[in-house]
């Protein structure tokens, strides 16, 4: 081709290439003018010359000898980089539009390649597409999405805890997560005023802690379930804050209190007569019913209320809790049942106030889990201030004489969670 008649137009054809090219297929005509002319044929000598690669061309003869004819380099992110540096180095007014897709030269018909690396770093003396600079932010986006992504994967994830419950009847997993929605909102009606006490004339709230206490010996002894306890201090509670009771007939209260709690949550009903025996007979039977009925007029026969133990059941399965903290944990809240101070927190923050405590004082620093924040709807700053207070009471449970918790959970049957060491650290200001 080198000896062609400069005065007549040249086709290159696979045929003219010694040897031909692996993988070409078909014709590739091409029309040279006079001014590329011997562009071509340098062209053609580096393909004779060359190793057997379709349609390579080294860069060095194109540039050199024909620099109108445009290089068509695969775009990776180096070589997009490389670009978008130069652009921004050329004056405002140099910088033109490159349209998306490059126009071929008549003279070539073939892509051209890169040979080597040290090619890739100084080629490139022509403007910038735009599309490069989007294509290059676009990836840049997407790689920060991918790190965030990552990040987001590291947290620590939220548990279904009713998964396990689907095929059981009586978990209702379907409609679970909307009782105790319902159970939040319902709180809130039936909380008591965390003054109450100053309403009443002749009782006051160390009077209501003795019977309390007293009650939960009672409690312990006829060996009932937990939510009669719960529900028993409940009905007192509720029943104080609205009516007048003298101070002989506190002790009436409670007993009764416990009458309905059993009625209402046992399958095997104390008989009123147990219940006179274990009050030392200080009153009869009619007295019994005549102050029943009292209570549950007063009350408006509201006795279905979230308590805490309903809250707890459902938090302690949030926190995939053993036996010993399940006990510890029973144990902080009823220490809270004694205390009047106790009232101003709702039931549902009881109950995750006393599960945080417990865990933090087997784990002997501070443990709160994503799940346990996301089912009980509280975060460990809300519970922190009524934690210390539990961790309070768990240091004096065994001073004074209100010793009936501290007593009742150093049996064996609840594990001696009474005599474990409380979770001090808690109490530090460092803590806050």
């Amino acid at each position: 081709m080198a000896g062609s008649d400069e005065n007549h137009p040249v086709a290159i054809r696979p045929g003219n290439v010694q040897g031909g090219l692996r993988g070409a297929t078909g014709k590739f005509p091409v029309a040279a003018t006079r001014t590329t002319r011997r562009a071509l044929s340098t062209i053609n000598e580096n393909i004779i010359g060359g190793p057997s690669y379709p349609c390579v061309v080294k860069r060095q003869a194109l540039s050199d000898k024909n620099p109108r004819v445009p290089v068509h380099r695969p775009i990776t992110r180096k070589y997009a980089a490389q670009l978008a540096n130069k652009e921004e180095s050329k004056p405002e007014g140099t910088k033109k539009a490159v349209p998306l897709v490059p126009i071929r030269s008549e003279a070539e018909d073939c892509t051209i390649i890169d040979v080597d690396d040290d090619e890739k770093d100084g080629a490139s003396d022509f403007s910038e597409p735009m599309f490069v600079q989007h294509t290059e932010a676009m990836l840049d986006e997407i790689d920060r999405m991918e790190e965030v992504e990552m990040e987001d994967v590291a947290e620590e994830p939220i548990m279904d805890i009713d998964s396990a419950d689907k095929n059981n009847p009586l978990a209702v997993a379907e409609y679970i997560d909307d009782l105790y929605r319902f159970y939040k909102k319902a709180e809130r009606l039936y909380l008591v005023p965390s003054n109450y006490m100053s309403q009443q004339y002749d009782i006051n709230e160390r009077m209501r802690g003795i019977l309390i206490d007293w009650l939960i010996e009672v409690h312990y002894k006829f060996e009932l379930m937990e939510e009669t306890l719960y529900l028993t201090v409940n009905l007192i509670d509720r029943f104080l804050a609205v009516h007048q009771v003298v101070r002989k007939k506190l002790q009436l209260v409670g007993v009764t209190a416990m009458l309905l709690a059993c009625k209402y949550e046992e399958v095997s009903v104390p008989v009123v007569e147990d219940l006179i025996v274990i009050s030392d007979k200080a009153y009869c039977r009619k007295e019994v019913l005549d102050m029943e009925k009292l209570m549950v007029n007063t009350l408006q026969f509201n006795l279905s209320v979230p308590t805490p133990y309903v809250f707890m059941r459902r938090f302690l399965k949030a926190a995939q809790s053993d036996k010993k903290l399940e006990l510890l944990s029973f144990f902080m809240v009823e220490l809270c049942l004694v205390e009047y101070d106790m009232l101003r927190f709702p039931a549902s923050l009881l109950a995750a106030a006393a599960i945080y405590t417990a865990q933090c004082t087997f784990a002997g620093s501070k443990s709160w889990s994503k799940t346990s924040e996301w089912y009980t709807t509280y975060s460990e700053e809300q519970l922190l201030e009524c934690s210390r207070l539990m961790v309070t009471l768990h240091q004096n449970a065994a001073t004074g004489k209100l010793t009936g918790v501290h007593r009742k959970y150093s049996t064996s049957k609840y594990g001696c969670a009474a005599k474990t060491e409380p979770a001090n650290f808690l109490l530090d200001r460092r803590c806050l």
